[in-house]
């Protein structure tokens, strides 16, 4: 196979480069050298922007201002305290286990816990987050919580 650092240049390809303004002997024009007469785009660096319109409000400027960026949020995962139910009495429930049980979908973001429902087991339960009546009902049943980091 062959690569681009193999290629060679043919030596048939070459061609002279086209030298403007050296007098009407070189076959460009003489004076004016195929550049026409005056103006910027006759002058040596003289060379217009692509997208100057010639002083009109340029098309970039006449439309309107669209979209923003948003700013990326925490995907917070949310587990109510009836789904709980699942763990065995006195059970450690954390990151892994609620995984484990297929109650959140990824380890890495954080979790809330919501008090939707009931519970009769005591738990640990560690989380990032806890809503208030959740609180209330774990610690009812006679279990803790734990508050995690968010960067755990």
């Amino acid at each position: 196979m062959i690569t681009l650092g193999q290629l060679k240049r043919r030596k048939d390809a070459r061609f002279k480069v086209k030298r403007v303004g050296r007098g009407s002997g070189s076959g460009h024009g003489g004076h004016e050298s195929s550049r026409g007469s005056k103006g910027q785009k006759s002058r040596t660096g003289g060379s217009i922007h692509p997208s100057f319109e010639g002083g009109q409000m340029p098309l970039q400027r006449r439309l309107p201002k669209q979209g923003f960026t948003q700013i990326p949020t925490e995907k917070v995962q949310i587990v109510n305290v009836d789904r709980l139910e699942k763990f065995s009495k006195d059970a450690v429930v954390d990151l892994e286990s609620l995984k484990k049980k297929r109650l959140i979908s990824s380890v890495g973001n954080p979790i809330k816990i919501l008090g939707r429902g009931e519970l009769k087991k005591s738990l640990t339960v560690k989380a990032h987050y806890f809503s208030k009546s959740a609180q209330d009902k774990i610690i009812k049943a006679g279990g803790k919580i734990e508050v995690l980091g968010v960067g755990h």
